[in-house]
């Protein structure tokens, strides 16, 4: 039986190259599940960034070429703006897109991996700087923190949603 309280890992987080961060988390949920959580806005506002965030999306057009754009914003009013585009989907099995942290230099390319086995989801997340110093500013944004709130958040999503 599940319990209300999440007991699960943290992210493992990995630097294998000075322009890359590789990020792996798993949750008890089916694949279809967790890329959902991740494509569908309804669910994504629900997660994605620490609890203190209000999050809006003002774009999310889910296809090959389509844009997105969501913003931050914190319990002070500071807004913080994220936008990319989607360069590939398979559902539900990978997600690949740019990232681009407004205010900060330099777009990543981000691909997601959902990998099942037995009931389970590993997302496997790729994303490649295009210099190691903007690797090193998001390192150093409390990038960790913030990721495993989020993961958190979705794990307790989707134990409500599935």
């Amino acid at each position: 039986m599940k319990s209300s309280q999440s007991i699960a890992k943290p992210a493992v987080i990995t630097t294998p190259n000075d322009t890359e961060i590789r990020v792996e988390r798993s949750f008890d949920s089916p694949r279809e599940a967790v890329f959902r959580a991740y494509t569908d806005p309804k669910l994504l506002i629900h997660w994605m960034g620490p609890r203190k965030y209000k999050m809006t999306i003002e774009q999310m057009d889910v296809r090959p070429g389509g844009r997105w754009h969501f913003t931050h914003i914190d319990t002070d009013g500071t807004k913080y703006g994220f936008h990319g585009e989607f360069r590939e989907i398979l559902r539900p099995e990978r997600i690949v897109q740019t990232w681009n942290f407004e205010g900060m230099p330099g777009e990543s390319l981000q691909t997601a991996l959902f990998e099942e086995h037995n009931g389970r989801t590993t997302v496997k997340s790729i994303v490649k700087f295009e210099r190691k110093e903007h690797r090193d500013g998001m390192l150093a944004s409390n990038m960790e923190s913030g990721l495993n709130e989020g993961y958190d958040r979705l794990d307790e999503l989707l134990r409500t949603t599935h």
